[in-house]
């Protein structure tokens, strides 16, 4: 079963980051839900090395030592509402497990671009308002372009892995990321990136890792004042090329 598609040539010089984007809410404005009337997008990038040396080998080791396989998916929707193989930790292996796996995501060089679009204030300012998800998808882009361009890895080409979400859906995905990388951005520029949609199955590490981050980042935006110790350890990974964390590493739209 093929559960990873992409468009690139193999024979693209490819640089030396990765990036995983995930998900938090839903990006319909036709029903916006009251207690989480919020769009997250989440890219996480991270240096190949890093990745394949330290996140994937401990995510791995941490598996084995919890459920004594690997073949789990860390969902944070499943973690939270201790659904699946979640549902047989009890308190303290899964306290455990959480500490473990914060400083997995301490201890892993990454940099995080979170794209924040509040449903209520976008259809409030906007009588036409644009899909929520290509929105996110252009503000995300356009920043993890300025990250790469600092690290003079602009010019190759940059995988970027997008979680599938079913056929209809994936199609409009790439056709708003083509648009973005076609030149439909601030720089008025063509981007080198290359969209890779994976199947859940397929169980990316890094897909899940970036599946933990959405969430904890849009109820800060939602309850700022509300203790969120993931938040505190994200905000040190956001980008944030002039010490500004809003705008840059952390966009809040509208």
């Amino acid at each position: 079963m093929i559960v990873c598609h992409t468009t690139g040539d193999a024979r693209t010089v490819n640089s030396d980051y990765i990036v995983f984007v995930d998900e938090s809410g839903d990006h319909s404005l036709a029903s916006i839900d009251a207690e989480y009337p919020l769009f997250v997008l989440c890219f996480c990038i991270v240096a190949k090395n890093d990745y394949a040396d330290i996140l994937v080998p401990r995510v791995k080791k941490l598996k084995f030592e919890t459920f004594g396989h690997d073949c789990v998916v860390l969902h944070e929707i499943d973690i939270r509402r201790k659904r699946g193989e979640f549902s047989l930790l009890s308190k303290e292996p899964r306290e455990r497990f959480m500490e473990s796996l914060t400083q997995i995501i301490i201890d892993t060089p990454m940099t995080v671009v979170a794209v924040v679009i509040d449903k209520r204030k976008l259809t409030q300012k906007y009588s036409n308002p644009y899909n929520p998800y290509h929105i996110g998808i252009q503000y995300g882009l356009e920043r993890v372009r300025h990250f790469l361009k600092l690290k003079s890895q602009h010019e190759s080409k940059t995988h970027v892995v997008c979680e599938a979400r079913g056929p209809k859906e994936d199609d409009d995905l790439e056709l708003a990321f083509r648009r973005v990388c076609d030149g439909d951005n601030r720089s008025k520029r063509p981007y080198n990136f290359d969209i890779v949609i994976c199947n859940k199955k397929a169980n990316s590490e890094g897909l899940q890792i970036s599946d933990l981050m959405a969430r904890p980042i849009g109820l800060h935006i939602l309850r700022p004042e509300q203790k969120n110790r993931a938040y505190d350890v994200l905000s040190e990974k956001f980008f944030s090329p002039e010490s500004v964390v809003h705008g840059n590493g952390l966009k809040v739209f509208p």
